[in-house]
């Protein structure tokens, strides 16, 4: 390998494997930022199984943000409304601990509050579960996996018994039917999408169906594209349902030995005949008919969904009515078939791996179980008892309990929530009223430093070694390959000594990632996620490994690509579970005075809030301002043109934005990126319109859909300031 360095990319949970090389010191062909700065050199790693060499623009050009906009030293304020100093980590890290100790001692462990990221490596997510759930017994640790996965590990759980995506990439390759749902797969996970479209293209039998209110690219070379109104999902998978049922496309044996619930499960379907289904979702009887033949007819039928179906006060129902389609036909445990949530951040599977959400423990167990409890307290050396057997606070709860003053003291880490969480000015107000908040990020500025007393210089990629799962549960060594800037250090390490000088310096002994790994990695034995024969040196030497893997049978033949390939689950009795449910629909739905449903997304090249990409150049002329698309049809109602401006308006908050007028939206519906914050547009955040009604069981809110109005700005007064704040990047920016 030379020089070159094989890592993951730090993007989405595909895992799209790197090969990246140092600048060369001299010479022609040196590779060069805007700024005349030599980058590192980046490109698909073809060795890579996941990704076999593939990567999108994002993963392309990372190396391109290493070096700009870097947090480089520890800061401190005493109150929101001075200005930061620099100060030393022993400083800062004193500071912290004595907050915790005040907070600890006088409101009780429960007003201590972490914020995590998928962003994380597996070894930051496991040693800020020790300390917080172990060490300082509060289970408020929660990750923006929340807004992101929670519904897809609430259904698999309530579904197999146990979270895990089932299947594989190799069954893109494999399958006869590919059903997306709630993914834009072309644009937001373009190398899963690209691995499809080989298969599609070459096999005209392989079939695509896509449901998506916007003709997205994904949808645009469907063989089906079904654009029903946001929030009938449901009411599409039981119509599919009901079809299948009826014309006998069933397998009953499976069900008979392998699953139970059918019964309350078909009687709920009857109810959903196809003309009313068609009606309730806005398309016709013969594509409901068809997307249901395309299901039957087809030997191996692959279903991908993300955030469409997660980011909804539905979000567990429509993952279980999703599985429900698999069950009844039998399609799960086989090559080229099964349920597959598309994982929307790098190491969001390792973070629920290493129990990273509020009501889960390391090893994918869950807080509310006793034994769960106990095993972790033995493995920790904890006294029985310590671990609470109270789920901590979700993200929203942290924001309601600022408001009453429940939480004192808050650790925001790796993750921008001024900009990605719901009902937007709420959130802020609440930031605003923290007594004590610490924000550890690798860049600086962003829209969370502003409501932050202490900063923390991160490392990022690239600057420290951990491990990263994908989504077809893939674990990848991530090297260090250069020096974090500054006094930057990895997130773990941070969190360890925290842990030992709040005196429990015995439970955090670790040297290095591969012992934080390795320890990690005892949790998982015997459990559906066993890792136990992955080790920092077989990544080393054989590449990425998929789990389960254990180190009882290490040196037997991989057959761990496919989840329940002997079609036993992971439920008391071996049994999946059908799951009940009727369409509720909509949280908010639309109504005279909000007569249009606004539902947000990425771009291709961009990333969330644009922390890194919005700061690489050639991203920036991809998407370089934000937009509203709507229909001509409503464009022509509200009497704006294309191009022309318009204000949304929601209940919580409006924004003014450029309008696009075209026919890959759905009447009625609207389009907004959700990627600008305010360092980078005016009146451009879409989370100021979104509210924060949740899935009662995945607790994950609504992004997905909230009721606008559109309002039309005639005035050439109204600019786009997006230029003069890409342009304050360049500096320190004081916070205020």
């Amino acid at each position: 390998m030379g020089d070159s360095f094989k890592t993951l990319c730090p993007y989405c949970g595909v895992g799209c494997g790197l090969e990246v090389s140092p600048p060369a010191e001299s010479g022609k062909g040196v590779s060069r930022d805007e700024e005349g700065t030599p980058v590192w050199r980046v490109r698909g790693d073809r060795a890579h199984p996941s990704s076999e060499g593939m990567v999108c623009v994002k993963g392309a050009t990372i190396a391109e943000s290493l070096h700009k906009s870097r947090l480089l030293h520890p800061m401190m304020r005493d109150s929101l409304d001075e200005p930061f100093r620099q100060v030393s980590w022993d400083e800062a890290l004193n500071c912290i601990v004595a907050r915790i100790q005040t907070v600890r001692f006088t409101q009780g462990a429960d007003a201590i509050c972490m914020y995590g990221s998928g962003q994380f490596q597996t070894q930051d997510y496991y040693v800020a579960q020790k300390l917080l759930k172990g060490c300082l017994g509060t289970n408020n640790f929660d990750a923006n996996s929340r807004l992101c996965m929670s519904s897809a590990v609430a259904g698999y759980t309530q579904s197999f018994g146990t979270d895990g995506p089932p299947c594989c990439y190799e069954d893109l390759d494999l399958t006869d039917c590919a059903f997306l749902i709630g993914t834009n797969t072309a644009e937001c996970h373009p190398i899963i999408f690209n691995r499809f479209r080989k298969n599609h293209k070459k096999n005209h039998n392989v079939k695509l169906i896509v449901v998506d209110p916007r003709c997205t690219e994904t949808a645009q070379v469907a063989d089906l594209h079904l654009a029903i109104k946001p929030g009938t999902d449901i009411d599409l998978l039981n119509g599919i349902a009901h079809i299948l049922m009826r014309d006998g496309h069933i397998e009953t044996l499976f069900m008979d030995e392998c699953t139970q619930g059918f019964n309350d499960y078909a009687q709920v379907i009857s109810h959903y005949d196809p003309e009313i289904v068609a009606q309730t979702c806005g398309i016709s009887v013969s594509d409901l008919e068809k997307a249901a033949q395309y299901w039957a007819k087809s030997q191996r039928v692959l279903s991908l969904w993300s955030m469409g179906i997660n980011q909804s006060s539905e979000g567990t129902a429509k993952v279980r009515t999703l599985i429900n389609l698999h069950l009844m036909t039998a399609q799960i445990g086989k090559p080229g078939a099964g349920p597959f949530s598309l994982t929307g951040q790098p190491n969001a599977m390792g973070g629920r791996e290493a129990g990273g959400l509020s009501h889960i423990l390391p090893g994918y167990r869950l807080v509310k179980n006793p034994v769960h409890r106990a095993e972790v307290e033995e493995l920790w050396g904890l006294p029985p008892g310590r671990i609470s057997a109270k789920p901590g606070l979700t993200v929203w709860d942290m924001i309601l309990g600022l408001e009453t003053g429940d939480v004192g003291f808050v650790w925001i880490s790796a993750t921008n929530p001024v900009v990605s969480m719901p009902d937007l000015e709420r959130t802020k107000a609440a930031l605003l009223r923290s007594p004590f908040t610490v924000y550890q990020d690798a860049y600086y500025p962003t829209e969370t430093a502003e409501f932050a007393h202490v900063l923390l210089p991160a490392a990022q990629w690239s600057e420290k070694t951990g491990m990263m799962t994908n989504s077809e549960r893939r674990v990848t060594l991530c090297p260090q390959f250069r020096q974090p800037p500054g006094e930057a250090r990895p997130d773990w390490e941070v969190f360890a000594e925290v842990g030992r000088r709040l005196g429990f310096a015995d439970r955090f002994k670790f040297t290095d990632a591969a012992q934080v790994f390795a320890e990690f990695t005892e949790f998982t034995r015997d459990r559906p996620c066993d890792q136990t024969g992955i080790t920092y040196e077989r990544l080393s030497q054989e590449g990425p490994l998929q789990w389960p893997c254990s180190d009882k049978n290490i040196h037997s033949p991989d057959e761990t690509s496919r989840l329940y390939t002997d079609l036993h689950f992971n439920t008391p009795d071996g049994r999946a579970r059908f799951a009940a449910y009727h369409s509720r629909g909509l949280a908010e739905p639309p109504d005279p005075n909000y007569p249009f449903v606004l539902t947000v997304g990425r771009l291709y090249g961009h990333w969330h809030t644009q922390t890194r990409t919005g700061r690489i150049a050639k991203i920036q002329k991809m998407h370089p301002a934000p937009f509203i698309e709507v229909h001509p049809r409503d464009a022509k109602t509200v009497g704006i043109a294309d191009g022309e401006w318009v204000e949304v308006r929601s209940r919580r908050g409006k924004l003014r934005l450029p309008a696009v007028v075209t026919k890959n939206i759905a009447p009625g519906t609207v389009f907004v990126p959700m990627h600008w914050g305010a360092l980078w547009a005016d009146d451009a955040e879409a989370n100021v319109l979104t509210h924060a009604e949740a899935c009662p069981d995945s607790k994950q809110p609504e992004l997905k859909a909230c009721a606008v109005q559109l309002v039309p700005l005639k005035t050439a007064a109204v600019q786009s300031t997006s230029t003069d704040s890409q342009m304050e990047l360049t500096v320190l920016k004081t916070p205020s």
